[in-house]
């Protein structure tokens, strides 16, 4: 009897070993992970820092610039953008701000109506973001 005690106890033993190295194991690959994990997020912050360096540089300004209608029809209000930014010494920018309007001649208005074919509608960048 106390020779299956000690088979019994020499075989929780082992299985008692192999989950301490299992779990080594779990530990080793955990810090591995968290390690990788780690430089991912501080190029992740060294990214970020960059951009923030960068937007000093850029300012929102206002105006009215038109944009002109591209050959889909559609207007182009990225040329405007950049045109209302560089009239301000920026070398180009994106558009913050579009607004569309109906633009009548004076006659459509002092007849008493406030559109007509006469009219035209009119797109145009009210705030730009320069760089």
């Amino acid at each position: 009897m106390l020779e299956s005690l000690g088979r019994w106890l020499d075989r929780q033993s082992d299985s008692l070993t192999s989950s301490f190295k299992d779990a080594g194991k779990g530990v080793e690959n955990f810090g591995r992970e968290a390690g990788v994990a780690a430089q991912t997020t501080v190029e992740g912050a060294k990214d970020a820092a960059g951009s923030v360096v960068r937007i000093p540089a850029a300012r929102v300004v206002t105006g009215h610039e038109v944009c002109k209608v591209a050959p889909n029809g559609a207007p182009d209000c990225v040329a405007a953008a950049t045109a209302m930014c560089k009239a301000r010494g920026f070398e180009g920018g994106k558009s913050a701000d579009m607004t569309t309007a109906d633009v009548c001649p004076a006659k459509v208005y002092l007849s008493g109506r406030n559109s007509g074919p006469e009219c035209r509608t009119e797109t145009f960048v009210s705030r730009a973001l320069c760089q």
